[in-house]
């Protein structure tokens, strides 16, 4: 069982920056590939970034390349999401997920074991 708990969640100006976070709890944390997806709304769950249990490859959506960085600590259970230049499109409630390693695609939702509850992130103009 793996326990998932966002924060960082905030409201900031076109252009801002915010650094999110997941704690975990479990031991098998190392296990897991780790990813953040976010959600507007009136939309649906959409993949944001992921990295891969050893830190080793990390993956980006297209709207995030450039701008946002994923990265874990496993000794810590953690992971992180540093977005920079954030933009108005960037709104939303912000999902962390972890997906036993090999057990399906990063970039769909339905692959994942475990969610956090999330943290709303709202950029204005």
């Amino acid at each position: 069982q793996v326990q998932l708990v966002e924060s960082g969640g905030g409201s900031v100006q076109t252009g801002g920056s915010l650094r999110l976070s997941c704690s975990t709890s479990g031991r098998t944390f190392s296990s897991y590939a780790m990813a953040w997806f976010r959600q507007a709304p009136g939309k649906e769950r959409e993949f944001v970034a992921a990295v891969s249990w050893n830190s080793a490859s990390t993956f980006y959506a297209d709207s995030a390349e450039g701008r946002f960085a994923i990265s874990r600590d496993n000794a810590e259970g953690t992971v992180y999401l540093q977005m920079n230049s954030l933009k108005p499109e960037d709104t939303g409630v912000y999902y962390c997920a972890a997906i036993l390693e090999g057990s399906g695609s990063y970039y769909r939702p339905q692959f994942y074991n475990y969610w956090g509850q999330g943290t709303q992130v709202t950029v204005s103009s």
